[in-house]
């Protein structure tokens, strides 16, 4: 007799805030925000930008947490105090460990204004002090599962039977999902994970829901298995994030994401004092 799928359920709907520009961007969209980490662990904070040559984000420190950047629009450089050095283009991600402490850049190259996104993801304390890491992904590089009008281009994890070399200091799974008019597909993720889906064009049905682009759908961790259904009627796209709480205390001050109040002064005078590098 075969059981039938349970469909995994939506913990809540959220709306995105928009901001005006400033000396950085010509426009910033919080997606997820520093102010609820106990409700979205482990995933610190998710912003998108607009900016040009004018703008941009000049030369500034990390600790204690990963970026994952995505270049949507336009061309990215990336410079750190690592050595590293890279062009993002349009399709591409960057993963980059800050780990103990790293000072970089990331600076519109070209004429055309960048649409980017950019993912704060926590290490839990046993990780935090590692060494920096840097990941380029070039879209090309990225593995992609065709389904049902449509396509999955996994980023980090597995999806079906394809699976992501990303390196990982803590397990995420993270999928770009595009849907032709009538594509569907079911994801099947962790029930001990948290997942959060944000839409980035058109409109989606996703665990029963009409949802549409800026709107963000969380799914708390769960008992059981299940699926999360995606359907939809015009073409669209989703990026799906997931990944189990670290269930620690976080405190947060500006670039760095630590566990106490004492670790978040030590980050301000090692960087004061250079060791962040140049």
């Amino acid at each position: 007799m075969s059981t039938a799928v349970v469909q995994r359920p939506i913990s809540r709907i959220e709306s995105t805030r928009d901001y005006p520009g400033d000396s950085q961007v010509n426009a910033k969209r919080i997606v997820v925000s520093f102010d609820a980490f106990e409700r979205t662990d482990p995933f610190i904070m998710l912003a998108e930008d607009w900016f040009d040559r004018k703008g941009g984000f000049d030369t500034h420190p990390h600790r204690g947490f990963e970026t994952v950047t995505f270049a949507l629009e336009g061309k990215i450089r990336h410079r750190d105090s690592k050595g590293n050095e890279g062009l993002l283009e349009p399709g591409d991600i960057q993963w980059m460990t800050a780990g103990r402490g790293i000072l970089h850049s990331e600076i519109a190259e070209g004429e055309e204004q960048v649409h980017s996104l950019q993912l704060w993801l926590n290490l839990p304390a046993s990780k935090k002090m590692v060494e920096p890491r840097y990941q380029d992904i070039k879209k090309e590089k990225i593995p992609v599962l065709p389904i049902e009008e449509g396509e999955v281009r996994v980023i980090s994890g597995k999806f079906g039977d394809v699976l992501a070399d990303t390196k990982h200091h803590h397990p995420v799974t993270l999928l770009d999902v595009a849907l032709r008019p009538d594509g569907r597909t079911d994801i099947s993720i962790d029930p001990s994970y948290r997942i959060f889906v944000y839409v980035l064009e058109g409109e989606m049905k996703i665990s029963g829901e009409q949802v549409k682009a800026g709107k963000v759908v969380w799914f708390d961790p769960t008992d059981g298995e299940s699926v999360i259904p995606f359907e939809a009627a015009t073409d669209s796209r989703a990026l799906l994030f997931a990944g189990p709480p670290i269930n620690e205390r976080i405190v947060q001050y500006g670039p760095f994401v630590m566990n106490t109040r004492e670790e978040i002064l030590q980050a301000f005078n090692d960087f004061n004092s250079g060791t962040f590098g140049e």
